[in-house]
């Protein structure tokens, strides 16, 4: 069993267990009646509850598509409980109803199914779903906060290892060829490394010169790339006609370049931070003012190519 599953486990039993709770103290439904007999219902209605709750997850699982996942982020986890709490409350009143109608109605004769009974239970446990739900807001909104937290850091610093190693590998390979023999014959142990340098072409004759250490992102505008990169210490753009698609392939060979959103190439090596904001991610561009979102169907791909996946 996952630690996904657990915690979802855990969770709906504690909150099963503050409404059945809620239900011993006030005694709804004619629960007085049934005297010592009344913890017994409580217990059933409690199986009741889970049992809902297991049916809800599979309606949010296969009917909605909203499976249960940490990894999309607090906002997602919070509208996934809500959508829970809007189907899973008037199922558990339902399912109190036919339980209050066929086991309980002996001895309170008002248990019988009907409108006003479903609405009277709907009421009782819309409330303690309500105040079960906050509680579980600001709890998961504080835990995957600080895990998210933690996560960037742990990036941020991975993220300057893969800079300094990548300036090492740069530092070594221009003095091994500044000591390298004139002979042409080469080692055939030694693995071809991608060019400093690239001309990149589009649709068109026009074409930029670009050195990959000084290419800070690459973003998509219509038909046309906006091209940025260092020269002299500043900061220079570059028109091409030409899609982004076309820019990722042109620049596979070079790891530390990626796509991190649908309109947008990062150069990691250029990423001063990473910055995270409620479950979504920027990087920080070295040079300029520029924060680049990062899309959560590219983040594991980003987070790859920060840990040198």
């Amino acid at each position: 069993m996952s630690q996904e599953q657990k915690d979802t486990i855990t969770t709906r039993v504690i909150s099963t267990f503050f409404t059945v709770l809620a239900l011993a103290i006030f005694k709804p439904f004619g629960l007085d009646a049934w005297q010592w007999m009344a913890y017994v219902h409580l217990l059933l209605i409690g199986c009741l509850g889970i049992a809902a709750c297991t049916v809800t997850e599979a309606v949010l699982k296969y009917i909605v598509k909203k499976p249960r996942s940490y990894e999309r982020g607090v906002d997602y986890i919070i509208r996934r409980n809500l959508w829970f709490q809007l189907i899973n409350t008037p199922l558990v009143a339902l399912f109190i109803c036919l339980y209050r109608h066929f086991v309980m109605s002996d001895l309170v004769p008002g248990n019988v199914l009907s409108w006003s009974n479903f609405f009277e239970t709907l009421l009782i446990i819309a409330f303690c779903s309500f105040a079960i739900g906050l509680y579980w807001r600001f709890k998961f909104r504080s835990k995957y906060l600080s895990a998210e937290l933690e996560e960037t850091r742990q990036l941020n610093e991975q993220l300057q290892r893969m800079q300094q190693e990548a300036e090492r590998r740069a530092k070594a390979a221009e003095a091994a060829r500044i000591i390298a023999p004139t002979h042409e014959e080469q080692p055939s142990a030694v693995p071809a490394t991608p060019p400093d340098t690239l001309t990149l072409a589009g649709t068109t004759s026009e074409t930029v010169n670009l050195r990959i250490q000084d290419l800070l992102y690459i973003e998509a505008v219509g038909n046309y790339v906006k091209i940025y990169q260092l020269c002299d210490g500043q900061v220079r753009s570059d028109m091409l006609r030409a899609t982004s698609k076309q820019m990722e392939e042109d620049l596979c060979a070079y790891p530390m370049i990626v796509r991190c959103h649908r309109a947008f190439l990062v150069n990691l090596q250029q990423v001063e931070q990473i910055v995270s904001k409620a479950g979504s991610m920027q990087l920080v561009i070295k040079h300029c003012d520029e924060s680049l979102p990062v899309s959560r169907s590219n983040m594991t791909q980003v987070k790859e190519a920060i840990k040198g996946v």
